[in-house]
């Protein structure tokens, strides 16, 4: 994982804090760490942000808004205890575990930002610096005489003065996946809005925990433990500034993704082809054709990304299964074929021939599993892209009471090769991705990519 350490952006802190859950809800909840969450054990954390339009003075603020958000997100701990526990990873023996027990709490840290908000939630670049002023950071691992006890998540409510707010999430990816985190923002956002969490038992959306629901006959737990333990230092590594990157979002509306579409059906017409093969396909080939290093022809070039496995398993998971349950799937072509005047096409084919092999597979979509992570090894190092997050995941759904977001940010891609994905805000069946990379490296790509809309 990955620190931050001297950040010169801070926000002006207010106050730190401890939320528990109540004490009267269980007194101890443990769940094995399976083979889907082991593989994520040494990942960097995941941060994402969510900016609200809400012009209110710093009195409301600590008066109305932040008593309400500590009491709203008290009740929606009691529903997702892992969230307010640690896990524990064994130093000699034993695989890690998920526990909570009572006592335990996420941390929560109140502060105000002086900076431009409405620069910051606009779409053109910006330096990735200015916004680690609203992320949180996880608590430092405890040391314990067997173990190393690490916390999950973190949690930063940031004012605005008189502009709007932002919320700032922060959690270890081995205690669960976007669909996870997603339902548990969105689960706050309810508890928040209504004032209670009837809501949320009546739509069922509360977390499913029975780890045992999730067939292992193949024993891909042994093996990805086996694989990763003692492979990496469990203490995070540090996360200095400045990071010299810009961050800015794009946008692809409807009508371009039917472009798009439309492009590859007339030349392959028996491709499956999604908005979402599209939109990767069109920034994959974009960013290889901004690239103005040398590279030779023959360089292969990588695009990864995680598939949801919940309802391919056999037997499937409900939608609200909490941890983690991706496939990894990854595409794979060559710098001068993305290049070339097919670039697009063959960028295309080779995330549906990817897609068809892993997720649509017949033998089962963990066909191969025992090997990802060798798979992905490999690739370290490598000319790598890959995509965080997923249309299927709306965070501008998230209203706490305020109306929908203003801007989502996925600032755990500044750590990695990354683009975030999401629907778009203001166009229906749009989506927005975002791209942190040097200011020079960022402007080659958006050139290419205005350029390569218009000429659709």
């Amino acid at each position: 994982m990955a620190q931050i350490n001297e950040n010169p952006m801070a926000a002006a802190l207010i106050e730190r804090c401890q939320i528990q859950p109540a004490p009267d809800t269980v007194a101890e909840l443990t769940l094995p760490l399976l083979h889907f969450d082991i593989t994520w054990l040494y990942f960097h954390p995941v941060q994402r942000l969510l900016f609200f339009d809400l012009p209110c003075s710093r009195t409301h603020f600590l008066d109305s808004i932040v008593p309400q958000l500590k009491e709203s997100l008290l009740r929606t701990l009691n529903h997702f205890l892992p969230l307010a526990g640690n896990i524990v990873h064994p130093i000699n023996a034993g695989r890690p575990f998920s526990r909570f027990v009572v006592g335990d709490s996420v941390a929560l840290t109140i502060a105000e930002c002086s900076k431009n908000y409405k620069h910051l939630t606009r779409n053109h670049a910006r330096s990735a610096d200015e916004f680690y002023a609203c992320v949180p950071q996880l608590p430092p691992a405890k040391h314990a005489p067997d173990a190393v006890v690490l916390p999950v998540l973190a949690l930063q409510v940031t004012l605005f003065p008189e502009h709007g707010l932002c919320l700032g999430f922060t959690n270890h990816h081995a205690i669960g996946d976007a669909s996870t985190i997603v339902r548990f923002i969105k689960a706050w956002a309810s508890v928040n809005r209504f004032g209670g969490d009837s809501k949320l038992i009546d739509e069922k959306s509360l977390p499913f925990y029975d780890r045992t629901a999730v067939a292992d006959p193949t024993g891909l737990d042994s093996v990805y433990w086996d694989l990763v333990k003692r492979s990496r230092s469990v203490e995070p590594r540090q996360f200095t500034f400045p990071l010299n990157k810009v961050r800015a979002t794009f946008v692809i509306t409807r009508e371009d993704v039917e472009k798009l579409k439309a492009f590859v059906l007339t030349r392959r017409p028996e491709m499956h082809i999604t908005a979402f093969t599209m939109t990767c396909a069109l920034v994959w080939v974009c960013l290889v054709k901004a690239e103005t290093g040398a590279v030779a022809p023959d360089e292969p070039e990588y695009f990864g990304f995680a598939a949801d496995c919940r309802a391919r398993l056999d037997p499937p998971l409900p939608a609200t299964y909490f941890g983690n349950c991706l496939a990894f799937v990854k595409a794979q072509s060559t710098h001068g074929l993305l290049k070339g005047r097919e670039g697009f096409l063959i960028a295309a084919e080779s995330l549906g021939l990817a897609i068809q092999k892993s997720v649509y597979s017949e033998k089962g979509i963990l066909d191969g599993a025992e090997n990802w992570p060798v798979d992905f090894r490999k690739m370290l190092g490598k000319r790598l892209f890959g995509v965080a997050g997923s249309p299927r995941f709306d965070l501008y759904d998230a209203d706490y009471g305020w109306g929908r977001p203003r801007k989502f940010e996925s600032a755990s891609i500044d750590r990695d090769t990354s683009m975030s994905l999401c629907k778009s805000r203001d166009y229906e069946d749009g989506l927005e991705f975002a791209l942190s990379r040097p200011k020079k490296k960022l402007d080659a790509f958006a050139a290419v990519f205005t350029q390569t809309l218009r000429n659709l």
